[in-house]
């Protein structure tokens, strides 16, 4: 079958998908976007944390005929728009508070991450404490740290996005 949809803002084809591949399959083996990473394939860990259509899903656990005609947003489109270099915010946060280990985790956790500080700071919402952070990322896994660092990431975005939309205000 013939899957034809948006992937970071751009349309894309892949042709002779079997009917239970997985959209993670697609994204990582057919179209070259390695980002996402394939670790339990059982939905558990959110290594493999994609938008669809603005909603963020396991892509392990999404058929890939389901993301056709829809819109895809993986860890590397979280970047500056049209492929460029420059570090999203939230990327910046998680790097500045030492929340990369062996990142295996870490695309999962960066696009909920995202989704979180645009659910709330981004929209004036103010921060979200560290419960509700806690909360948001419930679902994604990591090994090497004790999430620290990761909340104390999520927690900079936020405050930062919050900021900008506080002095854009005025």
């Amino acid at each position: 079958m013939r899957v034809t949809f948006e992937v970071n803002g751009r349309p894309v084809t892949a042709d002779d998908v079997w009917a239970g591949e997985s959209l993670l399959y697609v994204l990582r083996e057919r179209l070259g976007l390695p980002g996402s990473k394939n670790a339990c394939e059982q939905g558990e860990c959110g290594s493999c944390t994609v938008y669809l259509d603005g909603v963020t899903v396991c892509a392990c656990m999404v058929a890939a005929g389901q993301a056709h005609g829809r819109r895809v947003r993986t860890v590397e489109g979280l970047s500056s728009p049209g492929g460029g270099q420059r570090l999203d915010a939230v990327q910046e946060a998680f790097l500045e508070a030492g929340a990369v280990q062996c990142g295996f985790c870490t695309p999962g956790l960066l696009v909920q991450a995202d989704d979180l500080v645009g659910r709330t700071a981004r929209r004036g919402l103010g921060v979200p404490g560290d419960a509700e952070i806690r909360e948001h990322l419930a679902g994604n896994l990591c090994r090497c740290t004790g999430y620290e660092a990761i909340v104390e990431a999520v927690r900079l975005a936020a405050e930062r996005a919050d900021a900008a939309v506080r002095g854009g205000a005025r």
